[in-house]
């Protein structure tokens, strides 16, 4: 057949919308066309995907016309996640693998000039979309990006470290073999955060975490340089009670749509450390399309502003309405991503010049 139609999904906030790829190849001047509100990446896709197809011994429609949609047409598309869905979507039109298959699945992963499958971001969250839809489709993944998806229950995760893999379990014979399934194991990882047991002294600082810890306060510490408030601030994570499923999914999800999710440290808070030059924007998030800031990279977890004195008004301004909602909208003139925020900030500074001169 001429026509492919594959499964994949794409990234707007927390959301992953499904993206439907439909790949055509007709008759007419060789070309290879991208559309669908394409970014510059997804374009290059063409360049990659060709060259992952050659290197694999697998036959690229040199004398064809290649069209590659990807609906819907007014969802911003970005990175190299349409690359697996591209390939397998040219074989399929041309032939080479079953394409009653494919509905079976959605593919995504970035593909390397050699065919090696590369990670790509917000895995968690795309197995968490399939799963609040009810999806019974199974996930292929790059084997990394499977790893995380995989601590979603429910679902059906299939890793690939290589193009073939996959090419291999959808040929259309009956006695291919199918792809391994990945069953991950949900184990409450150690702590590797500071212990607060560790301080000694500091009494009256100790209690002071010990209740905005147990009554989830904000806090802040002030006192000249020297006096351990970064250490003690390092070390409130470990007061904090064990996460719940739902909210260790949440908060690695956030992270992993910006790579920043480790499946070693799963289950455990976040501490997150931004340095006093941060902008607002990267304190509550911003850019086209929108990523999370840093109040919502410690989502369940704690935001620790060393020097709160020195950050700019506009930003410290920007955290009241997070502070309170949980949540923070990033409006955009094309479209709105929503994160979530739930936080606990802690904060520590040094006394102004007339405090410090003071009897």
């Amino acid at each position: 057949m001429s026509l492919a139609v594959l499964h994949s999904r794409g990234l707007h906030g927390l959301a992953a919308p499904e993206v439907t790829v439909e790949v055509h190849l007709a008759n007419g001047l060789p070309s290879f066309t991208v559309v669908g509100l394409a970014d510059t990446e997804v374009k290059e896709a063409r360049e990659r995907v060709r060259a992952a197809l050659l290197h694999s011994g697998l036959d690229f429609p040199h004398n064809k016309r290649i069209t590659v949609n990807l609906a819907p047409a007014d969802l911003p598309k970005e990175s190299g996640r349409f690359d697996l869905a591209m390939a397998l979507g040219i074989l399929a039109a041309n032939g080479q693998i079953d394409a009653q298959k494919l509905a079976r699945y959605e593919f995504a992963g970035e593909l390397s000039l050699a065919g090696h499958l590369r990670p790509v971001r917000g895995a968690l969250a795309m197995a968490l979309a399939m799963r609040r839809i009810g999806s019974s489709r199974a996930l292929v993944l790059p084997e990394a990006s499977a790893r995380e998806a995989a601590l979603v229950e429910g679902l059906k995760i299939h890793p690939a470290a290589h193009l073939l893999d996959v090419v291999q379990a959808l040929v259309p014979d009956e006695s291919a073999q199918g792809l391994p399934t990945l069953v991950a194991e949900k184990r409450a990882c150690a702590a590797s955060f500071p212990d607060l047991r560790d301080v000694k002294g500091q009494s009256a600082a100790k209690r002071a975490l010990e209740l905005a810890a147990a009554g989830g306060h904000s806090l802040l510490m002030v006192g000249p340089p020297g006096t351990g408030k970064s250490m003690l601030a390092q070390r409130f994570t470990g007061l904090l009670p064990v996460l719940s499923e739902d909210q260790a999914l949440e908060s690695a999800a956030v992270l992993s749509l910006t790579g920043h999710f480790d499946v070693s440290r799963w289950g455990q808070r976040v501490l997150r450390t931004p340095h006093h030059t941060a902008s607002s924007v990267a304190l509550v998030g911003g850019g086209s399309p929108p990523r999370p800031g840093e109040i919502s990279l410690a989502h369940e977890g704690v935001l620790f502003l060393d020097e709160l004195a020195e950050y700019p008004r506009a930003a410290l301004e920007a955290l009241r309405e997070p502070l309170e909602t949980g949540r923070i909208v990033i409006s955009r003139a094309a479209r709105q991503a929503e994160f979530p925020a739930r936080f606990q900030l802690i904060a520590a500074m040094n006394p102004c010049a007339c405090v410090a001169q003071l009897p």
